[in-house]
């Protein structure tokens, strides 16, 4: 008896292509003809209804990977700024930087 352990098996699309279909889905708020249009133009075409299924099929994996994947709420943002002189030209330079904690289980994968 042969057991597959890859969810995407006997699929026409490759796991990246699916993947990233359902990511879009979860991630974003696109309806799944908007996500069609996008992979179109990108030279992936089919329809609608496939990028439905999939989402029914992983969609909860993926979801519950984003929810995950968000921000502590007690994160700590900064603000960096410099003003630097280009060719006698000042310019203001600024970005956002956060402060992030890890969460017990991303620091054991960072020290393996």
């Amino acid at each position: 008896m042969n057991t597959s352990t890859n969810p995407y098996a006997g699929y026409r699309y490759p796991a990246e292509i699916i993947g990233h279909a359902v990511w879009l889905y979860f991630r974003f708020t696109l309806s799944f003809r908007d996500i069609e249009e996008l992979l179109a133009a990108g030279g992936i075409v089919f329809t609608y209804e496939t990028i439905r299924q999939w989402c029914l099929k992983f969609g909860q994996q993926f979801a519950k990977e984003i929810r995950r994947r968000q921000p502590c709420p007690g994160d700590t943002w900064f603000l960096d700024e410099v003003y630097i002189t280009i060719n006698g030209e000042r310019h203001y330079l600024w970005r956002a930087a956060a402060l992030r904690r890890l969460r017990p289980r991303e620091a054991r994968s960072l020290l393996l």
